[in-house]
């Protein structure tokens, strides 16, 4: 498999993780609809559907709720986003069956809500810097279920509102080439 850099769909390059969202932008429910229905799309093994979410839509209680568990880093900026989703995995089902590829499955649901906000002219950005336990707290989460992240959704904002050091993070977007990528077979040669 070549390693070089090969054109991809721009919905996939031009996908930019912002931190600028716009104060003013409201995101209408048939919107957020249709990015759960492309998340409700995705692919997963054995069709078990292991993803599960919380929508928040900003100027709502439950918008209050669900930034009140955010990581102080992602409170200075995420706020401005039109909705906040949290993001969990069913990794043990019901029934005591293992899930292990439910993070998985959870992930390649975000990723088409992601292209399908980008193709609604949204942005999205994940935040991993989640307090779980007030999420337990404040959402009814059954055994089992394991909240993994919360995705940021708006529409793009003016960079120039985030203070210095955010700022200067969203200058930089940057992928290691494919090569670093690539996990070679043991005792091949290079």
């Amino acid at each position: 498999m070549s390693a070089v850099a090969l054109d991809v769909h721009p919905l996939l390059s031009e996908r930019w993780s912002t931190r600028a969202f716009d104060p003013d932008h409201v995101l209408e429910a048939e919107t957020a609809g249709r990015l759960l229905e492309a998340a409700r799309w995705s692919p997963s093994a054995s069709n078990t559907q292991p993803w599960r979410f919380a929508v928040a839509l900003r100027g709502t209680p439950e918008h209050d709720v669900l930034f009140g568990t955010l990581m102080g880093f992602n409170q200075a900026w995420a706020g401005n986003a039109s909705a906040l989703v949290l993001v969990a995995a069913e990794r043990v089902t019901p029934e005591g069956k293992t899930l292990r590829w439910a993070d998985l499955d959870a992930g390649q649901a975000v990723a088409h809500l992601t292209v399908q906000a980008a193709a609604e002219g949204l942005v999205v950005h994940t935040l991993g810097g989640i307090e779980v336990d007030a999420i337990r707290a404040a959402y009814e989460i059954p055994d089992g279920v394991e909240p993994l992240v919360v995705v940021a959704v708006g529409r793009q904002g003016d960079l120039e509102t985030l203070d210095e050091t955010v700022r200067a993070r969203e200058l930089t977007r940057a992928r290691r080439p494919l090569s670093e990528l690539l996990l070679p077979l043991r005792g091949a040669s290079a």
